[in-house]
């Protein structure tokens, strides 16, 4: 999934630019810096990139670039760590609208982007969750390209799921109403979810009738991720357990679980 260096652009396609990308080892006539902006740069609308264990995710970007140097048709956007040249990039493929003028003689491009991110490539690992910046590209005559920073901050993290049982159901009136359920977080190296242990989940409560939930305690999940807690059972209502995510880890909540108070 980290590749490094150079891409390798495909044929055009109906509907825009098709980018097809490649690792090699090196650029060959190296990064014609200068002549090239990139601005309104919008990566996933500005939220997290959260990724599960099996489907591609495809991630939507916009983004204005300015030149009047003669280029190849497309540029692309993508996020990056490390050096602009050597470090690493995050995406497998992207598929790139073609030039929408803005102004033909200053060279004003905007462009849209899909940007596929595949957790199952052999190089994508949980190292990979965290903080990413992002950087833009256009490939130049003489095999050169333009590569910069456009200061926008990324977040990519593992998707979490959460699960919720509230019993007996239906509970009498005062009596006691168990709660559980299980936090779990994608592993990106074994493909799998495990129990995410040591988490502080919200166990929340939506009255029959109301519209919102509100939180009625927090409980932390133990080493397999499972939750448990008891209450006295008051009124019929829906329970349900919210994770609120961290640096590497997406929130998530449960569905929620109806119970009859009678």
């Amino acid at each position: 999934m980290r590749t490094t260096r150079r891409t390798v652009w495909s044929a055009l396609v109906a509907g825009g630019a098709a980018f097809a990308f490649t690792a090699v080892s090196a650029v060959p006539a190296g990064a014609a810096e200068g002549g090239v902006s990139f601005s309104r740069v919008k990566v996933n609308g500005g939220k997290p990139i959260v990724i599960g264990v099996k489907e591609e995710v495809v991630v939507h970007a916009t983004f204005r670039m300015t030149t009047r140097l003669r280029h190849d048709p497309g540029a692309a956007v993508f996020p990056y760590r490390g050096g602009l040249e050597s470090g690493d990039q995050l995406w497998h493929a992207i598929d790139s609208s073609d030039c929408r003028v803005v102004n033909r003689a200053k060279g004003i491009c905007d462009y849209e982007e899909w940007l596929y991110i595949d957790p199952r490539h052999y190089d994508f690992g949980n190292e990979d969750a965290g903080a990413w910046k992002t950087a833009g590209r256009v490939w130049l005559a003489g095999d050169k390209h333009d590569i910069d920073d456009v200061k926008v901050p990324l977040q990519v993290k593992r998707a979490t799921r959460v699960t919720v049982n509230a019993s007996p159901e239906p509970v009498r009136k005062g009596g006691t109403l168990t709660v559980t359920g299980k936090v779990t977080r994608a592993d990106w190296d074994t493909h799998k979810y495990r129990g995410y242990a040591g988490r502080t989940v919200s166990l929340q409560f939506k009255a029959a009738g109301a519209k919102a939930y509100t939180t009625v305690r927090k409980v932390k999940s133990n080493s397999t991720g499972t939750l448990r807690t008891t209450l006295k059972a008051t009124r019929s209502g829906t329970w349900r357990w919210v994770y609120h995510g961290n640096t590497t880890s997406g929130a998530k909540a449960s569905a929620g679980d109806y119970v009859a108070v009678r």
